[in-house]
């Protein structure tokens, strides 16, 4: 084969590969690959003279022509100025950092997992600098790590990694830094919900404080994190996405008595499906003109195992939302209860 033979070959089993949708580095390990395994005792000028062939096709490349930064159409934008200066960026020894856990979420076994992983694999192609912020702790400045806690425990833990660069932004509250943290990871999905919220609570944030505040009311305690195996305490629970939603669409109000009907029947953990299920039972014209709330916590207590069942094996014949086929399963159960204390009450 000749240069431009090898050209195509290499062209057509990196389009197979990668469908041309890859990075230049995705294009670049493909072709590699498939010289070392289909070309290896070809001449290294023919291959290179190929390889000149190669990148001068995807130069040409719209995909994989380099781009320039242009900034986009701002029109119609209401543009705040920068409360605080722009980041500074130093190096500092990583076990000389220190972590809130007012904020931060400790290392478990999962986490632990991770730190091995970037400590077997470390590059520093992939390493993203910390961001941190100055604080003082008994009495003496430190760095907190507001982003980046497993990066900076790994570099920590590494033989042969001394130093690191970090990212400095101003934070010096822990309100401030917990606002940081939360501004960092809302998009990220490694964070979870719970620790942005508890992040927020910390922050001041006014939705967070609000369904604190709800839940406080309700009976309800949100846990920081997942108890081991799912395990909670009745009033607990880490459904925090669907508290948050409740109370936008709600209000404080209908929502502190949808969250009282689960904490009142000890629900441990409250769950997405149960909220769903009370708060259609408690609002909709459908079912909350002759509900009550007391009768549907009767109902509803010590049997969940069995309502779970009953409403998983509707919600699969009907093509039903688990939530409303729960909430189908405790309505019939206070229309049943209803029935019995009426002809008690008839009887006697």
């Amino acid at each position: 084969m000749n240069a431009l033979e090898i050209a195509k070959f290499l062209l057509d089993e990196t389009g197979k590969k990668t469908g041309r949708k890859g990075t230049t580095q995705d294009i670049n390990d493909v072709v590699a690959k498939v010289i070392a395994a289909e070309f290896p005792d070809t001449s290294s000028d023919l291959l290179r003279e190929a390889m000149w062939i190669v990148n001068d096709i995807l130069s040409k490349d719209e995909h994989f022509r380099l781009r320039k930064i242009d900034p986009v159409n701002i029109t119609g934008l209401d543009i705040d100025t920068p409360e605080n200066g722009e980041p500074i960026c130093e190096r500092v020894n990583p076990a000389a950092l220190y972590v809130d856990p007012a904020y931060q979420r400790q290392i478990g076994a999962r986490g632990l997992r991770q730190i091995r992983k970037i400590v077997e694999a470390w590059d520093w192609n992939k390493f993203k600098p910390p961001i941190c912020a100055y604080a003082v702790h008994d009495g003496v400045t430190v760095l907190k790590v507001l982003d980046g806690q497993h990066t900076a425990i790994a570099a920590a833990s590494h033989p042969e990694v001394d130093f690191i660069p970090i990212m400095i932004v101003e934070a010096s509250a822990t309100s401030q830094q917990a606002a940081a943290f939360v501004g960092q990871n809302t998009e990220r999905l490694q964070v979870t919900p719970l620790q942005l919220h508890q992040s927020s609570l910390v922050a001041r944030d006014l939705d967070a404080m609000t369904i604190d505040l709800v839940c406080q009311q309700a009976g309800v305690t949100v846990l920081r994190h997942p108890g081991a195996g799912g395990a909670a305490k009745p009033g607990q629970t880490v459904a925090i996405n669907a508290i948050a939603a409740l109370i936008n669409k709600r209000g404080n109000t209908q929502s502190r008595e949808i969250l009282e009907v689960l904490a009142k029947a000890g629900f441990a953990p409250i769950l997405k499906d149960q909220i769903k299920a009370v708060e259609l039972l408690l609002t909709s014209e459908e079912y909350s003109t002759v509900l009550k709330s007391d009768d549907l916590v009767a109902a509803i207590r010590g049997t969940w195992i069995a309502d779970l069942d009953a409403a998983k094996q509707m919600a699969l014949a009907q093509k039903w939302p688990l939530w409303r086929s729960l909430a189908i399963v405790w309505n019939r159960k206070c229309k049943k209860s209803r029935s019995t204390s009426f002809k008690t009450m008839r009887a006697a």
